[in-house]
């Protein structure tokens, strides 16, 4: 079967991939340091620990493993640590990616599937996103997304690396079969935290905001589920099998929910209330953002299945009450 190396394969997407690849018949091999990763959410094929910024390491995967592509999810995502920490996320998330990116060079292994970000529009509220907004990120994340994006180009101009980028905002919801799912920790992601509120697991959700101007008052941001998303990376990933050049795509429903029908679908589904309190705004909080995933739909054939807000929360209860990983 052949290899696709999977970085951050013990993470949360990366996770999920790793088996749409083996049903897809490859074998996903798993490279993750475990800083925020779970080695129990290796399941679908072979893990080798190490890190991105480790160049020998990933030179001894790349030989053992003679991988045809690689499935990039590793990377730091927590936008008010990059706001305070930003050194770290431009030496791992751009200093790790051009390492992994010059080891794949080298093992001649010039197809690439890279997990962006919306994030690297920056703020471009109530308005659809697609491929072409400007990118303008207004912290470190983003902008570390965009500068791997801009690596890729590079080196796809030099070497010959073929990509697919995907830039998708919210992921929610689990594998439907609760082999994996969304654990975190700590938890910063608006759905587990509901579901979370709703066990007991924390004493209330705080919405930030309750005077935006939607129809109740709520942010409004894009979900795509987990499934839909990394089945968009294996078309991506056939795309480049099949020849095609190097391409961004955005993923995303176009229209959004607000905190507020999060929590009213978390309610009726699992049949308890959430507890909550009201906070004020938070700042750089957008009314409402979204993205449409035209291309993706045209180009690749891509079409979520599972992205409507009641099989995401159905999916996450479901994960909730029966997964959890341990160190």
């Amino acid at each position: 079967m052949t290899h696709i190396l999977v970085t951050g394969g013990a993470g949360y997407i990366g996770s999920h991939a790793c088996k749409a690849l083996r049903a897809a018949g490859f074998t996903p091999v798993t490279y993750d340091n475990l800083v925020t990763g779970w080695q129990d959410a290796v399941k679908f094929g072979p893990f080798e620990k190490g890190d991105l910024s480790d160049r020998a390491r990933l030179d001894e995967v790349f030989a053992k493993y003679q991988p045809a592509a690689v499935m990039h999810f590793a990377a730091l995502s927590q936008v008010g640590e990059a706001m305070s920490e930003p050194g770290r996320y431009w030496a791992n998330n751009v200093g790790g990616s051009l390492t992994l990116i010059e080891a794949a060079v080298a093992a001649d292994c010039l197809d690439f599937v890279f997990s962006s970000t919306c994030a690297t529009y920056g703020e471009h509220d109530n308005v659809v996103l697609d491929e072409s907004t400007p990118q303008v990120p207004l912290n470190a994340y983003g902008a570390s997304k965009r500068a791997v994006e801009d690596i890729l180009r590079d080196f796809g101009a030099s070497h010959g690396l073929r990509s697919v980028i995907f830039r998708y905002f919210n992921v929610a919801g689990a594998d439907p079969e609760a082999e994996v799912g969304e654990f975190h920790r700590p938890e910063t992601h608006l759905v587990p935290l509901v579901l979370d509120a709703i066990d007991g697991k924390r004493d209330a959700l705080t919405i930030f905001g309750t005077d935006y101007d939607t129809p109740d008052g709520t942010c409004v941001r894009d979900y795509v589920h987990v499934c839909d998303l990394v089945d968009a990376h294996v078309l991506g990933l056939n795309w480049l099998k099949n020849g095609k050049g190097s391409q961004v795509f955005n993923l995303g429903t176009g229209t959004g929910f607000s905190v507020r029908e999060v929590m009213d679908k978390a309610e009726a589904t699992t049949g308890k209330s959430v507890p909550h309190s009201i906070g004020p705004r938070r700042a750089g909080d957008c009314t409402k953002l979204v993205s449409g995933s035209v291309r993706a739909a045209t180009l690749l054939g891509w079409e979520p299945t599972r992205s409507d807000l009641e099989t995401m929360i159905a999916d996450a209860w479901g994960w909730h009450k029966a997964g959890a990983y341990e160190r």
